[in-house]
């Protein structure tokens, strides 16, 4: 097996799934089926939708336990560890909470016209539109205490004409039918059925959903779960590697293609394979002119603001960071991958020597996703500084820190490349003040980091009572060209909401992609969007169960949360916050 990494996501080894792959015969057969039936589902009225959306969420709530158990066996996560939270927060509860975001947004449609927007609605000094988009719920509210999510429109858009982006496909049902490929990703759960209910209910396409080999065991339960569409000719779950992806792209009846992957991948599918492909993508002569949208990863930062930090807030925040590259085992496109820090920070060195400390008790995991051993190691062939922690061996990795890489040095492959593995990486900016360094950090972030998926900053409540510093967070939120801003609540998070926007920054050509075009999720459905913004306190409480050294609270909490999600009652409440309380 061999594994190539350069410049931007990695390109992954061919492996063979644990499912056959679909025949040529098999896949013409689904193509067929949804060419057949794509107009009726552009044809189906509201009713008819929210019947199948009661109908899902009822189906998938059945099958989350095999789901979880599954993914765990894939995994190597032990049945009682507690890593089992994580599965559940990743795959259950971000599909279910997409079902039922979307069963709000079609309930709204049908009494407003539009899905409703939960918070307030304003217009920044340059014109700007937020729309605050989360919480929705009052169960939101109680278990996100002081998290609040914006998306930012774009430019040109008004307050008074922001109802009339919304849910474009349900105001004008003149627009034909279409097929839509969805190559699926084989890292979390709820990447494969979120994307296709993002291009089935948001943008109104029928699906043909290829599994991704790493995690091709989840397709039979997706196609349980999800009968009510596959039943009527709506969605065809098909299985098979990049043989099959690359026919089914150039399959006739395909009409449009979305990947969450890699950007190799991408460049692939619009350009072409080999030599003429690479000339292809330098003349922007596209070998393909279907619309191809992706979600294709990031060298993601953390821009860590000097402050005032106890030791408490330190160890916090160092737990905060290293769960943003632990999660999944790394294996994630919003992962940290770059911590920026102010060279001249007096606390700069307590808070990494906090982080090691923390990356020192957390078990190695299975390296599940291919390609993952040569990709640490190209990492630690460029840095032999690197600090590495616990026992590595042909199956496990050690979590891999390379501190103090030299921002001077712009091809660095820790700000080309992203490892998708175990492996970050810190860097300083020397600064005269902490507003300066602000300032250096975005543009760092905008300009010597490949991608622009997501980001985060972390900074002192009492920081933000500075007005030099507060207006330079803000000026850095308009700056920072990322589809995702996290303040004080790591930015991957947005992922799981559901209601906010997921993607890149728009803008990327089709020839230089980074991380994508287009976005998924977008549960209230809004048509020009630039970016999501998550706020949340500089320290939650209770701390949030999907931090690393919470124990067994996720796997206690997220389970209650699935079963809250798919039959809402107060009476749940009590059992759950007490579960994130217990830890």
């Amino acid at each position: 097996m061999t594994t190539t990494t350069h410049e931007g996501s990695p390109q992954f080894p061919t492996i063979a799934g644990s499912i056959h792959s679909s025949t040529h015969e098999e896949m013409d057969a689904a193509v067929q089926a949804l060419q057949a039936q794509k107009d009726a589902w552009v044809a189906l009225s509201i009713d008819d939708r929210l019947t199948l959306l009661e109908r899902l969420i009822k189906d998938f709530a059945a099958v989350a336990d095999r789901m979880v158990t599954a993914c765990c066996e894939a995994k190597g996560i032990a049945a009682d560890s507690p890593l089992v939270g994580e599965e559940w927060s990743i795959g259950p509860f971000t599909t279910l909470k997409n079902l039922c975001q979307l069963q709000r947004s079609l309930m709204d449609i049908k009494a407003l016209g539009a899905p409703k927007i939960p918070g307030p609605v304003t217009t920044l000094a340059d014109g700007q539109v937020v729309a605050q988009v989360f919480p929705q719920t009052a169960y939101e509210r109680i278990f996100f205490q002081g998290v609040t999510a914006e998306i930012w429109m774009e430019p040109g858009v008004t307050a008074e004409g922001l109802a009339k982006t919304q849910a474009l496909i349900y105001r004008d049902k003149q627009h034909a039918g279409k097929v839509a490929l969805v190559l699926g990703a084989g890292n979390v759960a709820s990447i494969p059925p979120t994307d296709a209910l993002h291009k089935l209910f948001v943008e109104d396409q029928v699906v043909v959903l290829k599994m991704n080999p790493v995690n091709g065991y989840l397709g039979p339960l997706i196609e349980e779960s999800f009968r009510a569409l596959i039943e009527p000719g709506f969605l065809r779950v098909v299985y098979g590697g990049a043989l099959e992806g690359a026919y089914l792209c150039n399959h006739s009846g395909v009409e449009e293609v979305h990947i969450t992957g890699s950007d190799k991948t991408f460049d692939a599918i619009v350009f072409g394979t080999g030599p003429e492909g690479e000339k292809r993508k330098a003349a922007n002569n596209a070998f393909s002119h279907k619309r191809v949208t992706g979600e294709l990863g990031n060298v993601s930062p953390i821009i860590v603001v000097p402050g005032p930090w106890r030791t408490s807030d330190l160890a916090y925040q160092a737990e905060h960071i290293v769960t943003s590259l632990t999660t999944n085992a790394g294996f994630n496109c919003n992962a940290t991958r770059v911590i920026i820090q102010q060279a001249s920070w007096e606390q700069r060195e307590e808070l990494l020597t906090q982080m090691r400390a923390i990356l020192g008790k957390l078990p190695t995991r299975d390296a599940y996703y291919p390609g993952a051993q040569q990709r640490q190691r190209q990492f630690i062939e460029a840095h032999p500084e690197a600090e590495q922690f616990g026992p590595g061996d042909e199956k496990r990795l050690p979590w891999t820190l390379i501190a103090d890489v030299d921002s001077e040095h712009e091809e660095d492959i820790c700000f080309s490349t992203e490892a998708f593995c175990g492996v970050f990486a810190e860097t300083t900016l020397a600064a005269t003040n902490v507003i300066d360094y602000i300032d250096q950090a975005v543009k760092f972030a905008n300009e010597r980091l490949w991608g622009s998926l997501n980001a985060t900053i972390i900074v002192h409540p009492k920081s933000l009572q500075e007005p030099g510093v507060a207006a330079a967070i803000e000026r850095a939120l308009a700056n920072l060209r990322y589809g995702t801003i996290g303040i004080n609540y790591w930015g991957g998070v947005s992922f799981t909401l559901g209601v906010t926007t997921w993607g890149a920054f728009p803008g990327d050509a089709i020839n230089d992609v980074r991380s994508g075009i287009g976005v998924v999720h977008n549960t209230l459905m809004f048509s020009q969007t630039q970016k999501s913004v998550l706020r949340g306190p500089f320290r939650s409480i209770p701390t949030p169960p999907w931090f690393a050294l919470r124990g067994n609270s996720a796997s206690k909490v997220f389970p209650k949360l699935v079963k809250l999600e798919t039959a809402p009652t107060p009476w749940k409440v009590p059992g759950i916050l007490w579960s994130a309380l217990r830890g």
